[in-house]
């Protein structure tokens, strides 16, 4: 089976070498070259033909955004964007996303050499899925540790009932990779009132809040990162934040947001299946839930959980998804009643939230 060929790009020497150095951990990656700046890496590609490139966010010559927005016009390829853990790296991070890049590294801003090492298996990960995925053009080896995979159980025992209150709907969103671009599909295309919607983006803690902040901006309601405790209104959309899973509970008269920091569940912290899981519990029928693309398969079985509880269901297609991995996997459950292409998945939720109200 031949490797994935990777192209690291970065004006930081020590980083390239790291960089190189940790992608050699995995047998399944070769490391083809190395690049520190734009205009190298532009002869470079031409050269190795990589089929992955890793590319710092702020470089000399040419600054990353720019050379990711010619490289997805002249030549779409799958690249992993590396950026810096502070408020303005994840803001330009989330826009590489938006301009094409398939997903992202975080580059911690102290003790590099250590840190970096603690990030082998996340950045090998990465790579190795970004091989897989088709993006579309726009106007010495050692063994990595693997930590244990948990399901929600470990956060939230499955309820023996499901419960739905008040008969106002709750729209319920699962992403992961490409999931930050097809969130912003979906919410540009609500309307103010639309119902309330909650979100859990697989998201590190620091990118959560600009995140919410970058959608807060381009859509009509109300976005924000999840607060424990925050009552769920219509006009709203809670984003889960990137330290803490994000559940949905009834207080008695209204539904709340709760926040937990428990372990990670299918190594995801926020995860999918715990959101899912709590409204099966707390909303069931009330529910309209959707998986977005996103690799591995956090949210199928919580998908599943909350059709079992009532719920409508439904998940992406594999045609407009980065990674049909999670909507894939729900699919193949049985866990949702219809695909959707991402264009048409917004107008499709409210119309199931309005059903919901008719009947209720």
């Amino acid at each position: 089976m031949e490797r994935v060929r990777v192209l690291v790009v970065d004006d930081s020497a020590l980083v390239r070498k790291l960089m190189s150095t940790m992608l050699a951990c995995d047998p399944a990656i070769e490391v083809v070259g190395t690049a520190a700046d734009p205009l190298i890496a532009r002869e470079k590609i031409k050269q190795l033909d990589p089929h992955v490139l890793t590319l710092d966010v702020e470089m000399p010559r040419m600054d990353g955004l720019t050379f990711l927005e010619n490289l997805m016009r002249l030549r779409p390829m799958p690249v992993v964007m590396v950026s810096s853990l502070t408020v303005e790296g994840a803001d330009v991070t989330l826009r590489a996303l938006e301009l094409g890049a398939v997903d992202f590294f975080a580059k911690p801003d102290s003790d590099l050499a250590s840190r970096f090492g603690e990030g082998a298996q996340e950045i090998c990960h990465k790579v190795k899925m970004a091989a897989t995925t088709r993006p579309r053009a726009r106007t010495a080896v050692r063994k990595l540790d693997v930590p244990p995979r948990l399901s929600a159980d470990a956060v939230l025992p499955r309820a023996q009932t499901a419960g739905t209150r008040g008969g106002s709907p709750i729209i319920a969103v699962g992403a992961s990779t490409g999931g930050t671009e097809a969130v912003r599909v979906l919410l540009e295309a609500m309307p103010p009132d639309a119902p309330p919607i909650l979100v859990t983006q697989h998201i590190p803690a620091a990118f959560s809040g600009p995140f919410a902040a970058r959608m807060d901006r381009c859509s009509a309601m109300r976005v924000c990162e999840a607060r424990d405790g925050q009552p769920i209104q219509t006009g709203h959309v809670y984003i889960a934040p990137g330290s803490h899973h994000l559940l949905v509970m009834w207080d008695g008269a209204r539904y709340v947001c709760r926040l937990h920091d428990g372990p990670p569940v299918n190594r995801h912290k926020p995860s999918v299946d715990v959101l899912f899981r709590s409204l099966a519990a707390s909303a069931g029928a009330a529910t309209v839930a959707v998986l977005l693309t996103g690799m591995g398969d956090d949210g199928a079985r919580g998908l599943l959980e909350l059709q079992q509880a009532g719920a409508t269901t439904l998940v992406q297609d594999e045609e407009s998804s980065v990674v049909w991995g999670m909507p894939g996997a729900a699919w193949k459950l049985g866990a949702a009643s219809e695909m959707q292409p991402l264009d048409h998945i917004a107008a499709r939720l409210l119309t199931l939230a309005r059903q919901i109200h008719v009947s209720a």
